[in-house]
Formats: structure tokens, sequence, C-alpha cells
């Protein structure tokens, strides 16, 4: 199990670029649950190694996340509420970590924060990623929205990628716990993905 763990990882690194960085981040930004903190730190820590420019990976990353925001928008935009929640009442969405509870959180919180909440939201966990629907189903100008959007996103892009540096400035002692650390992970990912399996079948109250 180790040994494709780490020929995972080892792959993964090998073949991180800036079209995977805009892609991986796009889905970041989207619907779809997918941790940015698995996809920055990693580019930044091979900018460190200088195989990118840490520049273009934040700049990248967050065009990505823009990117992914922006279907969520225009989905909402054009769908409209009644479909939105329709869609967050279904078992697919529960899957992707929607819920109707969640949609609602969003909106109230955009509801409070006004347009400034596409800013904010990006770097609040649990609601960065629903933060774009609330703006599309109110219409919110789209210039505003990419605006706040690309700040919120750029960020957090640059404090993972600070924390990529960082990281790598310390490999003699992540090296130490370097076998602790990937049992770790493997635990965390096999439990995100039971608790997305969890959150698909379970029968609605």
């Amino acid at each position: 199990m180790f040994e494709l763990i780490q020929s995972v990882v080892d792959w993964y690194m090998l073949n991180i670029s800036y079209l995977t960085i805009f892609l991986l981040m796009a889905i970041e930004g989207s619907f779809i649950p997918f941790p940015s903190e698995v996809v920055i730190p990693p580019a930044a820590w091979k900018a460190a190694q200088g195989d990118l420019n840490v520049y273009f990976v934040v700049i990248t990353g967050t065009l990505g996340a823009l990117f992914g925001s922006l279907i969520n928008y225009f989905l909402s935009y054009y769908l409209g509420r009644k479909i939105v929640y329709a869609f967050a009442d279904t078992r697919i969405a529960r899957m992707l970590l929607i819920t109707p509870e969640k949609v609602e959180k969003a909106e109230n919180y955009f509801v409070k924060h006004g347009r400034s909440s596409t800013f904010i939201g990006r770097l609040v966990p649990g609601v960065r990623q629903l933060i774009s629907i609330p703006a599309g189903l109110s219409k919110m100008p789209l210039k505003d929205f990419i605006l706040y959007t690309i700040y919120g996103a750029g960020i957090w892009n640059i404090i993972l990628a600070a924390m990529g540096y960082f990281l790598y400035s310390q490999q003699e002692l992540l090296s130490l716990y370097y076998h602790e650390l990937s049992y770790v992970m493997l635990g965390l990912g096999i439990a995100f993905i039971g608790y997305l399996i969890y959150n698909g079948l379970k029968k609605k109250k």
C-alpha cells in the first residue's frame, strides 16, 4: 500500500504543470469538492526546486479558481434558485458535499456581507466552494464578481504558495517523519472518500 501511495505521489509531482494547476483549481472553484491545499503547495514546492515559477503558480491557480467559480455563477444565474435547490437535494449533490442547507448557508452569508462575500468567502472553509452560487442567484454584476473572486482566490493562493515554499525549506525535518505523514494522509484520504460515499448513499430524513 505504501509503495502504491509513493508511486501516486511521485507521478503527481512529476506531472504538475501550469495546465494541471489551472484544471485542478478550476475543479476546486466549481461545485466539485477538491481541496486547493493539494494543488498550490506542491506546485510551490516544485517552484522552490526551480521547475516552475511561483508567481505563475499563483496566477495560474487564481485564474483556474476564477474559471471554476464562473461555472457556478453562470449555472446559478441562468437556472435560478428553484432548480439549484432541487439539485442540492439530490443524491449526486450529496456525494459532492452539496446540500440545501449548505447552499442556504452560503446564500445567507452572501446576504449578510453583500458583494464582498465573494472576496471574503474565498478565505472561509465550508463557504469557499459555494459562495459563487448565491452571487449568480442574485444576478451580481459580472465585473464585480470577477474582481472580488480574483482578489479572494489570489490571497488564498499566495498563502498556500508560501506554505509550499516553507515546507521545501524544512525537507530534513519532513524526511524524519515521512512515513508517519504518509499514513496520516492515507487515513485522511480514505476517510474523505468514505464520507463522500456515506453522504451519497444515506437516505433522506
